[in-house]
């Protein structure tokens, strides 16, 4: 039990035990109404010396209707600004048309080499020498080329996978930052009620002080505990600006920080079965197509290498004039061509080095594959235990527990109404009430968080850089695993 609950509860025995009706005079300086709407029979308690009766209060229930002074976003809203906005589906756009420059240029045949030559170049009256000109190419033979345009091709894959997990990760992101805004939006209200709450106690107590039904320690301590409920509203309102700050980050748009956000913590909750989503992660996630495809470049790496194996031919031919005089007419022997053909041969240097490096890659490779299904496995059991956990508390909440703490509020709200209960028991069952939707409110935001981020195959930083094609090691970046998918202790 709170300190405000104690107090609360001492204020009723004291009314009780005394047997004394509260004096006109200590009635809280509020202007709530002095009857009940909607409840026929009920009296007014301002003739009869009592506190008179504070506005019934209807509970949220998780719903939130935003700052009307200020811009609302919807959900839709915020993702489209997050695809226009966000700087790293504008990178992982980039890496696709990188990877298709590197598959163009990889297929191209070597320029061919063109140059001068001479030989036994002499000047005098003999004027002799060979001069001219050649064409040199070499021609790649064994596919090489289009080997190399296999291996790219992959890398294609591989940068048009990162391009859809990076799609998934800002969507996942504006999501979870979107419902934590709104729980955090709806929080701020709860804190301003319970510190209403503990400003009329701490008023009340101060007025049973003045007739002598108060010792000074009560009052103080109320006084004090209303002062700490003030300061959870200021601590409310900063985790809500940081909410907003988090979500204009990841939509790229800095006006989002001054917004509120409209929607419902409450309708349209998640229903999953945690068994279809596992199996849908370890076959359809991002993380293991990207995977899969860093094996296929292996293969194709593997093969390329191999083929090296095979010599190329170089081609080179020209045109050259000879001045060398003939001996029988004494003229020069003219225009003249030429041309050679010769092959490197594979004797010494046959790429064995490079197989075996690319035979080492496959296999790392293939180990990734393995390594990607039980990272996966290990990080979504947080995942669903999380989910499960805040389902089971949101399902209790809002088929027993919300509807009890309400049903004692209106009981007791109607009992004062017709003299046979005292103004504090009223104050501390609206307390229960708003504490009670608090922990609704957190539970809340954690069940769709995970939901969000099971459904999401657990991306969910929207602002990570997407990793290049050839980074096997980051297609499932530590920084997947969010830092506040459980219970947030500030709600509490």
């Amino acid at each position: 039990m709170t300190k405000t609950n104690a107090a609360i509860l001492f204020l009723m025995l004291t009314v009780f035990l005394t047997g004394q009706p509260m004096p006109a005079q200590s009635q809280p300086p509020e202007n709530p109404t002095s009857q009940m709407e909607g409840m026929p029979g009920m009296q007014s308690n301002a003739g009869h010396g009592v506190a008179p009766l504070p506005p019934f209060r209807v509970p949220r229930l998780g719903m939130s209707q935003g700052d009307s002074t200020v811009p609302s976003l919807r959900l839709e809203e915020l993702e489209q600004m997050a695809l226009r906005g966000n700087p790293t589906l504008a990178q992982a756009a980039s890496e696709i048309r990188s990877a298709n420059g590197r598959k163009l240029q990889t297929g191209l045949w070597p320029n061919p080499t063109a140059g001068y030559t001479g030989e036994e170049i002499r000047g005098g009256s003999l004027r002799g020498g060979q001069q001219g000109f050649f064409v040199q190419q070499d021609v790649i033979l064994g596919g090489k080329l289009g080997l190399n345009r296999k291996v790219m091709v992959q890398e294609v894959h591989q940068a048009e996978a990162e391009n859809d997990e990076q799609r998934l990760r800002v969507t996942n992101a504006v999501k979870i930052q979107y419902y934590q805004a709104l729980a955090a939006q709806e929080m701020v209200a709860m804190r301003q009620e319970l510190s209403r709450i503990a400003a009329e106690t701490a008023k009340y107590s101060r007025q049973l002080f003045n007739i002598g039904q108060q010792n000074e320690t009560e009052v103080l301590r109320a006084e004090v505990e209303a002062e700490q409920s003030d300061l959870a509203v200021v601590s409310a309102e900063h985790l809500r600006r940081r909410a907003m700050n988090s979500l204009a980050a990841v939509v790229g748009n800095s006006a989002v920080e001054n917004a509120t956000v409209s929607g419902s913590l409450d309708e349209s909750l998640p229903e999953l079965n945690e068994q279809e989503l596992l199996a849908a992660l370890l076959r359809e996630s991002p993380a293991v197509r990207i995977a899969q495809v860093g094996v296929a470049r292996a293969e194709a790496a593997v093969a390329r290498a191999r083929r090296e194996r095979i010599p190329d031919l170089v081609l080179r031919a020209g045109l050259q004039q000879n001045r060398e005089q003939l001996e029988t007419t004494g003229r020069p022997v003219g225009l003249q061509g030429f041309a050679e053909v010769g092959v490197r041969l594979k004797l010494f240097d046959r790429n064995q080095g490079n197989i075996q490096a690319a035979q080492a890659d496959l296999e790392r490779a293939q180990s990734e594959v393995k390594r990607i299904d039980l990272v996966l496995r290990e990080r979504a059991a947080s995942f669903v235990e999380n989910y499960r956990t805040a389902k089971i508390r949101v399902d209790r909440y809002r088929a027993a527990i919300l509807p009890r703490v309400q049903r004692s509020y209106e009981l007791i709200y109607k009992r004062y109404g017709l003299l046979q209960a005292s103004y504090p028991q009223v104050l501390l069952s609206e307390n229960m009430l708003v504490q009670t939707e608090s922990d609704y409110i957190g539970d809340l935001s954690t069940l769709w968080a995970n939901s969000i981020a099971l459904q999401g195959f657990l991306l969910t930083d929207g602002l990570e850089a997407p990793a290049r094609p050839m980074d096997v090691d980051r297609p499932v970046r530590e920084v997947n695993v969010p830092a506040a998918m459980g219970r947030g202790r500030e709600e509490r």
